[in-house]
């Protein structure tokens, strides 16, 4: 006679592995992550994204649980990413990986639907614990992120816009933004996005007039400011 104990379940199913996708476009940082995720048994890697519009196809196709995106990559940014793929899954949840620590943005990408922001420098402090409340649906919040989030609550900077960010851009326009601030021309933008050079040329007065800005120096600095390309 056998007889099983109470804790035994013949019929049970295995544990579903948590499904997570990386969108990085630095090689080095997508290897790296993909070690500490794979180094848990209960989770697995079903996909990896080096840019922007490759990481919304993957996780559209794929339905990851989890997407660690960049925040600064090509093609879109980190914010659109997580915008996009929130639209169309709403129950996958978004870690932003960083290598900036912007009031603005890490505000934008709470809104946008992440629930969490780890920066890069802190990924092997932070990763796994952050990972690990997401899979529960839970936020996760390292300390100074925290500090950032209190601080606008308590100045009350989350209810108003400042000087630079009135006015949202588009997809497009933030699109534009990467580009210009990567010292592209309107010529090599044109090609880039398959659209004329007086297109672009509308777009980039758009822009300019939105972020109140007078010079491409300052939109330099709007796109490292928010995390739209490196500095």
């Amino acid at each position: 006679m056998i007889f099983l104990s109470e804790t035994t379940n013949p019929q049970a199913k295995p544990m579903k592995k948590l499904r997570i996708l990386i969108a990085d476009d630095h090689e080095v940082v997508r290897e790296g992550v993909r070690a500490l995720v794979e180094h848990e048994p209960d989770w697995e890697v079903c996909g990896v994204a080096a840019n922007g519009r490759e990481a919304v196809a993957l996780a559209t196709k794929l339905k990851p649980d989890v997407v660690i995106v960049d925040m600064t990559m090509p093609e879109l940014d980190g914010l659109q990413v997580v915008r996009q793929i929130k639209r169309a899954l709403p129950l996958t949840e978004m870690l932003v990986f960083s290598a900036h620590e912007s009031e603005s943005i890490i505000a934008e990408v709470f809104a946008a639907g992440a629930k969490s922001y780890i920066r890069k420098a802190d990924a092997g402090r932070h990763l796994i614990s952050a990972l690990r409340s997401l899979q529960q649906h839970k936020p996760y919040f390292t300390d100074e992120v925290s500090e950032v989030l209190f601080a606008r609550f308590l100045t009350g900077a989350g209810k108003k816009q400042d000087s630079t960010a009135n006015e949202k851009l588009s997809t497009r326009e933030r699109e534009i933004v990467r580009l210009l601030a990567e010292g592209k021309t309107n010529k090599e933008n044109a090609l880039a996005l398959g659209i004329s050079i007086r297109t672009i040329e509308t777009h980039r007065a758009t822009v300019m007039r939105k972020l109140r800005l007078d010079s491409l120096a300052g939109l330099v600095r709007y796109a490292i400011r928010n995390g739209i390309v490196e500095a």
